[in-house]
């Protein structure tokens, strides 16, 4: 079948044909009797709480429009519900309860075997001194004040190192790391064999032929205790000094919205560069919106389903294959025909938009600006004479909330921002702008100009796990052309490494006598 033929057997309606063909189908299913299988749908009546959002996780996922009434009740029809939970379900759920179990003991047990090796480390030096006391303490021979001053001077070194060591590795953790950090691991070896080798050569030339030589055995306890403090000295260059230069700059996108950051590094592992990159995510990214992103999906969806395939010559006059390909090429011309126009309605709407949040943001700064000058803050003299309707911040802010909250309602659904703050969290807001004696823009700031991601509630933006997806060792160093992914539930953060190029300078010396000027006239020029 030639191609000629086969699109004269399709036709394609779109625009008032099709509104009339399911203008059709609307009338003629209303003269239809309901049958029994329509009570699976029920209309269910929801009551929204103070201290939800201002709307419900439809609102967020950008599927209904929501009616712009707060706090009045909402109809809702359902059908099968979206989050029934099948076995594979369940085996995922279960899978994640035994990791973060796994997480917690192997966190548990790291910090054992650091206590572990801290209390051998520090219990050494003692043990070497007061041994040879408990020992053969006839055989000893006294050494008077050489010996006090090297005990004073263990004692300080011992106190030296523990607020050291207190103040460089038992710190609250940050993150849970997928692999060991390598340097870490390296020192804690390090110190364990060090502390091994002086302990045999102590049982072998001290232990087994009772030294008497007791001033000979503190030395060799102060030696210890030096030595111990170098190797502090070491951890501090590779764990903290090593990554302070910068040597890559890292670029940082979101996969959904494609926000971008970028951020300067210095020589780390991959998983730890990682963590410096959530650490800054929260803090310059802004908060991640679905809502915003449903706008595409739903316009690019909707041009879709305008287009209809109909056969018109009947489903026995076609071969299968060619039914196929030919329908498909169709669906492909005529959505390209569609989308030549799909731009003026995309500006229209977002011009229309802007028009809106230009229109509803007049009207909040109005009502703040209204509702902010019924308060008064009163003075200690005037506190005494004050009647009896003196209320403080909290009974302040309930009071002139509601002459706001409708437009401050409208402008967050406008915005699409209306899952990101509660009443509650509004209404605290407002507490502290009062006690704080804040202005109306003030107030508003945080809702005209959204903030980063640690700006908001915990509920909305903390992730319970990230996900580390990297073709490279997580524990190998950067390097130039390193990408990898940082995944959640919602989106990804793509981070793609460069390093600094190696910039060669130079330099130029300008003598200060070679500065010398004259003027020059032309013919033309009236001095």
């Amino acid at each position: 079948m030639d191609t000629e033929s086969t699109y004269s057997g399709y036709s394609y309606y779109s625009g008032r044909s099709r509104g009339s063909h399911r203008h059709g189908e609307r009338s003629r299913d209303r003269h239809k009797p309901r049958s029994k299988d329509s009570r699976s749908e029920k209309s269910v009546t929801i009551n929204t709480p103070p201290a939800e959002p201002l709307l419900g996780d439809s609102a967020v996922r950008g599927e209904q429009v929501q009616d712009d009434n707060w706090g009045e009740t909402t109809t809702a029809v359902t059908g099968t519900s979206e989050h029934s939970l099948s076995q594979e379900d369940i085996v995922r759920i279960t899978k994640d309860l035994e990791d973060s179990v796994g997480l917690d003991c192997r966190r548990y047990f790291t910090l054992t075997l650091a206590v572990i090796l801290g209390l051998l480390v520090f219990l050494t030096p003692l043990a070497f001194l007061v041994l040879p006391h408990l020992l053969w303490p006839d055989k000893l021979q006294p050494c008077g004040t050489a010996c006090e001053g090297l005990f004073i001077s263990v004692a300080f070194k011992l106190l030296i190192l523990l607020l050291a060591v207190w103040a460089l590795f038992f710190r609250s953790p940050r993150a849970g790391l997928p692999r060991v950090f390598v340097f870490r691991a390296l020192l804690a070896v390090l110190v364990l064999l060090f502390v091994v080798s002086y302990w045999l050569f102590y049982g072998v030339r001290i232990l087994e032929s009772q030294d008497e030589n007791y001033q000979g055995i503190v030395q060799y306890a102060v030696s210890l205790v030096d030595a111990l403090l170098f190797i502090h000295y070491l951890a501090i260059v590779l764990l903290e000094l090593r990554q302070l230069q910068p040597c890559f700059s890292v670029c940082v996108t979101r996969n959904t919205d494609g926000e971008t950051r970028q951020y300067n590094l210095g020589q780390l592992s991959v998983q730890r560069a990682a963590l410096a990159i959530l650490e800054n995510y929260y803090c310059d990214f802004s908060l991640h919106n679905p809502a915003l992103l449903s706008a595409s999906k739903s316009r690019a969806a909707k041009h879709l389903a305008g287009l209809k395939v109909y056969n018109v010559d009947g489903p026995g006059n076609n071969a299968a294959a060619g039914l196929a390909h030919s329908q498909s090429r169709a669906m492909i011309a005529a959505a390209a025909r569609r989308r030549d126009s799909s731009h003026n309605e995309l500006y229209y709407e977002d011009a229309e938009h802007e028009r809106r949040v230009r229109k509803r943001k007049a009207r909040l700064v109005v009502a703040v600006e209204e509702a902010f000058t019924h308060i008064k803050r009163m003075q200690e003299e005037e506190q005494k004479k004050a009647p009896g309707d003196v209320m403080d911040p909290r009974e302040a802010a309930q009071a002139i909330f509601p002459s706001m909250a409708r437009a401050l309602q409208k402008y967050l659904r406008t915005t699409k921002q209306q899952h990101c703050h509660s009443m509650e969290s509004i209404q605290q807001h407002l507490a502290f702008c009062i006690t704080s004696n804040m202005t109306p823009k003030a107030f508003l700031e945080s809702y005209l100009n959204p903030g980063p991601t640690l700006q908001y509630s915990r509920d909305h933006w903390m992730a319970r796990q990230w996900t580390l997806v990297s073709e490279v060792s997580v524990t190998s160093g950067l390097s130039d052309g390193t990408v990898f992914l940082l995944k959640c539930v919602d989106f990804s953060l793509v981070v793609t490494c460069k390093r600094i190029p190696y910039i060669q300078m130079s330099e130029e010396f300008i003598d200060p006598k070679s500065h010398k000027f004259v003027l020059r006239l032309q013919s033309e020029t009236s001095v």
